[in-house]
Formats: C-alpha cells, structure tokens, sequence
C-alpha cells in the first residue's frame, strides 16, 4: 500500500502526555471532593474523550461531567499543557515520512487549541500540514467525528481515504479510523496495550516511532 495521507494522534504517539492529564485529573477530583481512583484508573483518562471518561468513571451526569471538565481545565490549561514530552523518534519519523510525500495530519480528541498550543511549543508543529482536534465547548469530541473534521478540512475525497492511514495508540483511534474507511496503524509506545488495538482492529502495530516510518514507507 502506497500511503497518499497519515493522520495522527497526539496523546500516547506524539507525546507522553500522561503526567499532565492525571495532575489535572487528580485536580478535579479533589476540586469537586470525590475519591481518588487508581492509577490505573487514571491513565484510562489518556486518549478517551475527556467528559465521557468522567461520566464513565465516576457515575456522573452530563452536567456532572462537564463541571468536571470545567474543573480539569483550570489546572491543564494553565500548567498540565506542558507537563508533556514529545516521543523519542517521533521528529526523525514524521521527518522521514514527509519526506517520502506522504500528507502529514493531527486529529486528536484533545481540544484543538491546547493540542496547537502544545504543538507550537515543542516545536514539532512544522511537521504537520494540518491540526485538528475537538471544540472547546464539548462538541466534536468523539474520534470519528474529528477524523470526518480533518478529512473534510483538508479536502480529502472519498477515494482518497482508500489511501490514507491513522496512527494511534488507543482503541478509539483504530475504531474511528474503521468508521471513516480508512486504514489503521496503532502504536504500542503509548497507553494502549497490543490487545486492545488488536481487538479494536488495527492493521498494523508498531513497537516504537521509527517503526511507524517502516510500517507506512
């Protein structure tokens, strides 16, 4: 296969995002005075949409869990954006893959703006054509419904997704890949395991950054 297009996630397989989100999650639970679940628990927040995983978690409404977002954001928007690294590897392999010609996208459930912030910052958003991401307002939240975003953005027809792949280290990733009809790619250096990616259906699984690049070139 001849890849045209390469979207990509950004929590879990362009950064570690992880310390970040659980200080901001750890925020918010104590914020609105619930019990700290476990860490565990904690790193199933890396990935998901953030308001669905606090109503999933906790029990919560939806009005619950919005207040829960609201409370999340106090601490990652100020600091948590930031307690974050990008991925050894990851530069020399989105360089590698832009240099074949392949498209070079983000479509993360993260919102857009904090996933452009955290771009500009670290420096890695010269490797990306296009960053999208969800609405701050809660909405385009799903993964699929960020995929159809970018795609749409972009102007990628329907005939073209038949080239195009996600890379993603979560089951949400390949899912919504699946949705949009594209192909998938899930990675293992990030918070998924290979049992879920492989139960969600990715194609193809790699190990490490550099082994994205040899997957798709």
């Amino acid at each position: 296969m001849r890849y045209t297009t390469a979207l990509f996630d950004l929590d879990g397989t362009i950064t570690d995002s992880g310390p970040g989100i659980i200080h901001a999650i750890r925020y918010a639970v104590r914020r609105k005075g619930l019990t700290e679940p476990s860490e565990e628990v904690l790193r199933s927040f890396i990935g998901p949409p953030l308001m669905e995983q606090f109503q999933k978690v906790f029990s919560l409404t939806r009005e619950e869990g919005a207040a829960m977002v609201a409370a999340y954001r106090e601490y990652y928007g100020d600091r948590g954006i930031f307690e974050n690294r990008v991925y050894e590897g990851v530069p020399e392999m989105l360089m590698r893959i832009r240099r074949a010609g392949i498209r070079v996208l983000m479509a993360t459930s993260k919102p857009e703006l904090y996933a452009r912030r955290i771009a500009e910052h670290f420096g890695f958003d010269r490797h990306f054509d296009f960053i999208g991401g969800a609405c701050m307002d809660g909405t385009r939240t799903v993964k699929s419904e960020v995929i159809e975003y970018v795609l749409e953005t972009c102007g990628i027809s329907r005939e073209e997704r038949a080239r195009t792949v996600m890379v993603g280290d979560r089951s949400h990733d390949i899912i919504g890949a699946g949705k949009a009809g594209l192909h998938s790619l899930g990675v293992l250096y990030g918070y998924g395991s290979r049992e879920e990616l492989e139960r969600a259906g990715a194609e193809g699984i790699a190990a490490q950054p550099s082994d994205v690049a040899d997957l798709l070139l």
